[in-house]
């Protein structure tokens, strides 16, 4: 069966290693100076002429709070009115964009990340999803998928409301841990009631899907404490459930600066929630998707991968991965065609962009023959667990084995112990390789030597 995990202590210490979680390759690490907003406007003008359909990611950085384990691209302000500026140049960014696009190419896939979008008052999140409306054929007879992340301390019933009411049908829930002990460590008190509110404001609502998101390795952790926030969030019963590894990454994040080394959990307490986890889950009728994503069997994804069509791009595992992906706002990522490109992280520099009437492009990459055929297999892998040889052979006009010859002696180890079957037109992960697949990946990888893994988190 494809969501078949089998634990294997023995094998998981051993390929237990830092690596990409690649939502892209190329990775963002391979992201150079040599792209800019000229590259952004060709890609753009491209797939308009190509008429192909759209994913939008919109990046809302604010935090009324720190939550000390958090990587993403954030700024923590009590002042709610930080966010008209940012607004003004996101709303600009939007007419930059847009006016280099087709009216009928339409939007099919919509995610508001962050940050925390819900920071935005109602009449705020009314105005932007206005402006994206006049400016995009966004899909309104909600079967596109408008998803949105949410903070159940910066949301309620009306909020809910208004989310659904603006043609969001998606909800994806941070929770991350339940236990107060944990949640102080941490700094993100958030009770099981609130949480249990915004679910229920969902499923009232009609949400299409529901999603929460757990992450095991923070300190003061314990298996027991942490099975028992895991618990709370099966008896939730929500869609899909994402199980993420705590990357404790001190040097690239500040925030993490703040956490006591003394209090995270041993490596073998680590290993014991994720295994934990994974039964319960199972138990609990979850299906493993791959990437510390578990889905209830008719859960779209769950779907997708029974049927071949799953995919993975920079919002995850996704079924719109035929789109063009459109990044807006501070550090958003697109993906066009071949182009990868970035804006500028920074948010000053971002404004100072677009106040000039500039995109915020920063940096990216164009894919080559090379990137497109490693993406290929990579993308197989992480959806998949399977790799047809003919199939890329006759997409790409190579002979699989000769392409891949210095990987082999690699893959053939991996499949002496136990991980994939190496067959002379297949690779599959076998279920005690599937928690591992990036360590499989990352055999793939062409510009993996070139990295300091300490950039990355570990597989496990």
């Amino acid at each position: 069966m494809l969501d078949a995990v089998r634990w294997n202590t023995d094998l998981i210490r051993r390929y237990d290693q830092a690596g990409p979680r690649y939502t892209s390759y190329p990775t963002a690490l391979q992201f150079n100076g040599t792209v800019g907003s000229f590259d952004l406007l060709a890609a753009l003008r491209s797939s308009r002429q190509a008429h192909r359909p759209l994913s939008l990611y919109v990046h809302v950085p604010f935090c009324a709070n720190i939550c000390f384990y958090c990587g993403c691209n954030k700024v923590i302000t009590k002042d709610r009115g930080r966010a008209l500026r940012y607004l003004e140049r996101l709303q600009r960014e939007i007419e930059l964009i847009a006016c280099h696009l087709a009216p009928e190419q339409r939007v099919e896939q919509l995610h508001f990340g962050g940050g925390t979008p819900t920071f935005l008052s109602h009449d705020e999140l009314r105005k932007l999803m206005a402006h994206l409306r006049r400016h995009f054929n966004l899909q309104d007879d909600d079967h596109g998928d408008f998803s949105i992340e949410i903070d159940p301390r910066e949301a309620d019933w009306p909020t809910m409301g208004l989310l659904r009411e603006l043609g969001f049908n998606r909800v994806s829930i941070g929770v991350q841990d339940l236990d107060p002990d944990v949640q102080r460590a941490v700094n993100r008190m958030q009770t099981f009631e609130q949480t249990q509110t915004i679910v229920e404001a969902a499923r009232t609502l009609q949400y299409r899907s529901i999603n929460v998101d757990v992450i095991y390795g923070l300190p003061r952790q314990t298996p027991a404490r942490f099975a028992q926030t895991l618990d709370a969030v099966i008896d939730l019963q929500p869609d899909r459930i994402s199980v993420f590894n705590y990357a404790h990454l001190p040097e690239r994040f500040m925030a993490q600066r703040r956490i006591d080394p003394l209090d995270l959990p041993s490596p073998g307490d680590k290993l014991r929630m994720l295994q934990e986890s994974v039964e319960h889950l199972a138990d609990a009728g979850y299906r493993y998707i791959g990437m510390d994503h578990f889905a209830l069997p008719d859960d779209e994804l769950a779907m997708a991968q029974e049927d071949g069509t799953l995919q993975r791009n920079f919002q995850g595992y996704t079924t719109h991965g035929h789109c063009d992906l459109i990044g807006l706002g501070v550090s958003a990522i697109s993906q066009i065609g071949d182009l990868f490109c970035q804006n500028h992280s920074d948010i000053t520099l971002y404004q100072q962009s677009l106040d000039q009437d500039q995109l915020a492009t920063s940096r990216g990459l164009r894919c080559n023959e090379d990137d497109r055929i490693r993406r290929e297999v990579i993308q197989r892998l992480v959806c998949d667990f399977e790799v047809h040889f003919d199939k890329i052979e006759a997409r790409f006009r190579i002979r699989f084995r000769d392409y891949f010859q210095d990987a082999w002696p690699a893959l053939e180890q991996m499949a002496a112990d136990g991980l994939i079957l190496l067959g002379s037109d297949t690779l599959v992960v076998l279920p005690a390789g599937r928690l591992l697949v990036r360590a499989i990946c990352m055999q793939f990888d062409h510009y993996l030597p070139e990295h300091a893994q300490s950039r990355f988190s570990r597989v496990i």
